[in-house]
């Protein structure tokens, strides 16, 4: 026999009710804060690995820096070791020349451009005057390959003038 709902037993379905309701609700809310709370770890992690790889770069110019200066050092030395193949160079231009000056404070390293993206040769640049004319100029340009500097390259980048 089926009997009728008394007001008791229709508040115990209600409640019921509500209860998975809030139940469905108190789980919703729980999985968006797990994933809030796991997408805020992933970013912060991010955050910190991208600072420690920014400082471990900033460390690694300086040292690239210091190579660098101390590779052009030996360089000059080496260049200043062979000036007088360079000076030979230079006054074989021109037979008038009697004697060449070299201003190793003007030298100079760069890439030659030659119309490509990646670009040219390593260069060094030698700056001087000749005939003790400070009105006179000239450049010589000096390959240089894998780091090592190659004199049998050694090209006129600039002709002897006189201003």
């Amino acid at each position: 026999m089926i009997r009728p709902l008394d007001n008791e037993r229709c508040n115990r379905g209600i409640t019921f009710k509500r209860n998975k309701i809030m139940r469905k609700q108190i789980n919703n809310l729980m999985i968006a804060l797990a994933f809030v709370s796991t997408l805020g770890c992933l970013v912060g992690c991010v955050k910190q690995e991208r600072e420690k790889s920014r400082q471990a770069q900033t460390g690694t110019s300086s040292t690239k820096k210091e190579d660098k200066e101390t590779i052009k050092q030996k360089q000059l030395t080496y260049l200043k070791e062979h000036e007088q193949e360079i000076v030979d160079f230079v006054k074989a231009q021109n037979p008038k020349v009697e004697s060449v000056q070299i201003y190793w404070d003007e030298t100079e390293w760069g890439v030659a451009g030659n119309g490509t993206p990646q670009g040219g040769d390593e260069m060094i640049l030698i700056f001087g005057g000749f005939d003790k004319n400070p009105e006179s100029s000239w450049r010589v340009d000096v390959v240089v390959e894998d780091g090592k500097i190659n004199l049998k390259t050694m090209s006129l980048g600039q002709n002897l003038s006189i201003d």
